[in-house]
C-alpha cells in the first residue's frame, strides 16, 4: 500500500460520515470508524465479509436495489432510507467504480423525526379543521379536501378528486369566483363570499380564502378554506328585513293616523249626499262607499301592523280552528272549484291566541285559492314534530311566485295580487313571530306555492 492510499484510508477514518467499501462480490473492502459506530459492528469482523450476508435484512429494502442499480448502471445514487434492526434513518451516497462500489451515509434519524412531526403537524391542521380545508391545482382541480369539506358539500373525497370547483359554484357566482381562484393561481391570497352547490342540491353560503402554494418561489397550486355562513346570511337577511319592518311599521301608524280623521269626514258627507241624491246617481255613491270602506280596511291593517296588540294566550285546539276557517272559506272555494283537502293526524293543544292564527289561516287559504283561477286542489297538512312542535303545511296548485320575488313576500305594500297590499302577509309573519314560531315559503313559478309553519305547543319567553 503506497502512502498516497495510506493517507486516503486517513482521511475516510476522520471524517464524520460513516464510509464503506464493497468489492464486485459484495465483500467489505474497507469500514471506517464512523461506518462501524453507526452499524454498531466492529469493522475487523466485517471485513471480507459480505454485505447481504451480513445484513440480510437489507436486501427487501431500498439498499440493495439502489446498491444493485448503482453497479449494473454504473450511476451513483442517493436516497433515504429506514433500517429498521437499528432503528434509524440514514442518508445514502453511492459511487460505483470498476472494483465495485463506495458508499457514504449518515444518521438522520433526528432530522426525520423532526420533520415528520412537522408533517404530522401540518396534518393535524388540515384534518382537525373545523373548517372545510382543500387544495387545487393550477386548473383548479381538487388534490386533496378534510372531513369538513365532505361534510360541507356533501360529497366524498374520492368523489372530490376528480373534478374541480367549477361544478360545484352556483352559476350566477361563477365568473366571479372563478376571477377570484385566477389571482390566487397568480400569487394574491383572495378572501371574498359566494354560493357552492351541495351534492343534494342546496345552495350554501360560503366565506372563502384562497392562499397560494408556492414552492421555489413559483406557484404550484392554491389552497383553500371555507366557511359555512349560510345561517349567518339568514340571521343578516332577518335583520336588515326586521329594520325595514320597523321603520315602514312607524310610519305606516303615522299615515294611517292622518288618513283616518278627514275620511271620517268624508264618509259622514258622503251618507248625506247619498240619502237626497237622484236614484240615477246612487250607483256612484256605492262605488265611493265601497272605496272608502277599502280605504278604512288599508288603514286598519296599517295599524295593526305598527301597533303591537295585547292578547291573552290559551291552549286551543288547532284543528278546531282551522275547521272554521274551511268552513268559512268553503263558499269560496266552490265558486273557483277548488276543493280543500285536510290531512290531520293527533297533535296536541297549541298555546296560542286562537283568532289571531285563524287570521293567518284565512289568509293563506285565500292566496292559495286566489292562485288557482281554473280550480284545483289545495292540501293541508297538519302533525307534530319530535320537538314540542305543531307543523302547518299549505300547499297548492296555483301559478306560483317566481323565485326572485320570494325574498319580498312579507313586505309591506309588496304584492302579487292586482288589488292586494301585501299588509296582509307582513301580519301572518308578525302573527307567527309573535307566537316564537316561523313561517316559510316555497314556490316554483307554474306549479304552485308551499307554505310551512312550526309553531311552539307551549309557552316560549
Amino acid at each position: 500500500m503506497n502512502q498516497l492510499e495510506i493517507d486516503t484510508l486517513e482521511i475516510l477514518d476522520r471524517i464524520t460520515d460513516g464510509f464503506f467499501s464493497v468489492d464486485t462480490n459484495w465483500n467489505f473492502t474497507y469500514i471506517n470508524s464512523k461506518a462501524s459506530q453507526l452499524l454498531f459492528r466492529n469493522r475487523e469482523d466485517l471485513f471480507g465479509k459480505n454485505i447481504w450476508s451480513e445484513f440480510p435484512e437489507a436486501v427487501d429494502l431500498p439498499f440493495y436495489e439502489q446498491y444493485t442499480k448503482a453497479v449494473t448502471e454504473q450511476v451513483s445514487v442517493q436516497f433515504d432510507s429506514f433500517f429498521p434492526p437499528l432503528d434509524t434513518w440514514f442518508d445514502v451516497r453511492a459511487y460505483p467504480s470498476a472494483n465495485g462500489l463506495s458508499v457514504y451515509f449518515l444518521d438522520v434519524t433526528i432530522k426525520k423525526k423532526a420533520v415528520s412531526e412537522q408533517q404530522q403537524h401540518y396534518k393535524s391542521l388540515f384534518e382537525q379543521n373545523p373548517d372545510a380545508v382543500f387544495s387545487f391545482d393550477l386548473q383548479g382541480n381538487y388534490l386533496s379536501v378534510n372531513s369538513a369539506m365532505e361534510q360541507l358539500l356533501g360529497y366524498t373525497e374520492a368523489e372530490f378528486l376528480q373534478i374541480s370547483y367549477l361544478p360545484l359554484v352556483e352559476e350566477a357566482e361563477l365568473q366571479r369566483t372563478r376571477n377570484h381562484y385566477e389571482l390566487a393561481a397568480a400569487g394574491y391570497t383572495q378572501h371574498y363570499e359566494t354560493k357552492a352547490l351541495h351534492k343534494d342540491g342546496r345552495v350554501i353560503h360560503v366565506s372563502v380564502t384562497n392562499i397560494p402554494i408556492i414552492v421555489d418561489k413559483e406557484v404550484v397550486g392554491v389552497y383553500g378554506i371555507a366557511k359555512d355562513i349560510t345561517d349567518h346570511k339568514a340571521t343578516e337577511q332577518q335583520l336588515i328585513k326586521s329594520e325595514k319592518l320597523s321603520a315602514i311599521g312607524q310610519l305606516s301608524a303615522s299615515i294611517a293616523h292622518e288618513i283616518r280623521n278627514p275620511l271620517t269626514a268624508l264618509k259622514g258627507f258622503l251618507q248625506i249626499m247619498r240619502s237626497s241624491a237622484p236614484s240615477k246617481e246612487i250607483c256612484y255613491y256605492e262605488i265611493m262607499a265601497d272605496e272608502i270602506a277599502r280605504i278604512e280596511q288599508i288603514t286598519g291593517e296599517l295599524l295593526m301592523v305598527a301597533k303591537p296588540q295585547v292578547h291573552h294566550f290559551h291552549y286551543e285546539n288547532l284543528k278546531e280552528i282551522f275547521h272554521d276557517v274551511n268552513t268559512l272559506l268553503s263558499s269560496q272555494a266552490l265558486m273557483n272549484k277548488v276543493n280543500i283537502k285536510v290531512h290531520s293526524e293527533e297533535i296536541p293543544l297549541v298555546y296560542c291566541v286562537g283568532h289571531q292564527l285563524k287570521q293567518v289561516l284565512i289568509n293563506l287559504i285565500k292566496n292559495a285559492i286566489e292562485s288557482m283561477p281554473s280550480g284545483g286542489n289545495i292540501h293541508v297538512f297538519i302533525d307534530k314534530t319530535n320537538n314540542d312542535e305543531v307543523i302547518i303545511i299549505i300547499q297548492d296548485q296555483g301559478c306560483g311566485i317566481p323565485e326572485d320575488l320570494l325574498d319580498n313576500i312579507g313586505i309591506p305594500f309588496y304584492t302579487t295580487k292586482q288589488k292586494g297590499t301585501g299588509l296582509g302577509m307582513m301580519t301572518s309573519f308578525k302573527i307567527i313571530e309573535s307566537h316564537a314560531g316561523s313561517m316559510e315559503i316555497t314556490s316554483k313559478e307554474g306549479e304552485g306555492t308551499v307554505v310551512k309553519i312550526l309553531l311552539p305547543v307551549h309557552f316560549v319567553e
